[in-house]
This record gives structure tokens, sequence and C-alpha cells, in this order.
């Protein structure tokens, strides 16, 4: 008789973000081997940052940010966007012609070349560090993120 778990509520999401972050983790071990990113030092310390924070936005762990979870992004940063403009950014990142972008694309637009999207991202994120505590936790997280991508090509 075989049997199966039924797992519901918080077993079911961890198991789910579990399984989210092995396969960020095999995306990563890709970046990792990839000759194009060894010259920087830093970089298994970055894309375990940048996995928390995908994690943090890819709530159904399908490996992909969709136009909702980019929108709750940006409002959470306090710079809200029409669907037209999270339509634009998504397009810039995205590999494919859909409305989402992976794991892998936004590694590439992290440790890859400056980018439109990422100096919109920064230019809306700079002015939160001067606004209320929790917004300047939140920007301060994101000018981070954006700041070492920015810089790595200068």
């Amino acid at each position: 008789m075989s049997q199966t778990r039924d797992l519901q509520g918080g077993k079911a999401f961890g198991l789910l973000k579990a399984q989210q972050e092995d396969r960020l983790d095999e995306i990563n071990k890709q970046f990792l081997d990839d000759p194009k990113y060894s010259s920087d030092e830093d970089l298994p310390s970055k894309l375990e940052a940048f996995k928390k924070k995908y994690m943090e936005f890819d709530l159904n762990g399908d490996g992909d940010i969709d136009i909702m979870a980019l929108k709750r992004m940006l409002e959470k940063l306090g710079v809200p966007k029409t669907h037209l403009e999270l339509k634009k950014l998504i397009r810039e990142v995205s590999s494919s012609s859909g409305e989402t972008f992976s794991y892998s694309d936004f590694l590439k637009m992290m440790l890859g070349k400056k980018s439109a999207i990422l100096k919109m991202f920064y230019s809306y994120i700079r002015p939160l560090l001067h606004s209320n505590e929790e917004l300047q936790r939140h920007a301060a997280t994101w000018m981070n993120l954006l700041s070492v991508m920015l810089s790595k090509r200068r």
C-alpha cells in the first residue's frame, strides 16, 4: 500500500520553499561555474543575497516573477507603477515573450551590464532612503543589490 502525504498549511509551504530554494541553488551553481562571472570574487555571497530577495517575491514558488509580484515589490518599496510600466519593466528583463521573468533573467540583469531598468530602479529607490524607517529598510536592501550591480561595470 503506497503512502501519500497530504501536506497542508505550513508544512506544504515549507516544502514548496525548500524545493524552490533547491532549484535556485542549481541556477546559482550554473552562474558560479560560468567563466563569464568567474572574476567576481564576491559572487557566492551576491548570489545568496539575490536568491533570498527573489524568493521573497516569488510567493507561489513557480520560479517566475509575474506582473503582480513585481507590482507588490515596487509598492512595498513605495514606488507603485502602472500596468503598462510594469509590462515594460518585465519585457526588458525577461528572456521570454511572456509577462514574467525567471531567476536566471534576474541574475543576468543583476550581474550584467547596466540597463535602463536598473537605472530606473536605482532612481526610484534612492529617494526612499530618506523616508520612513520601514521604507528605509526595504530601500536599503534593494539599493545594496542594485549598487553592487551598477558598480560592477563601472
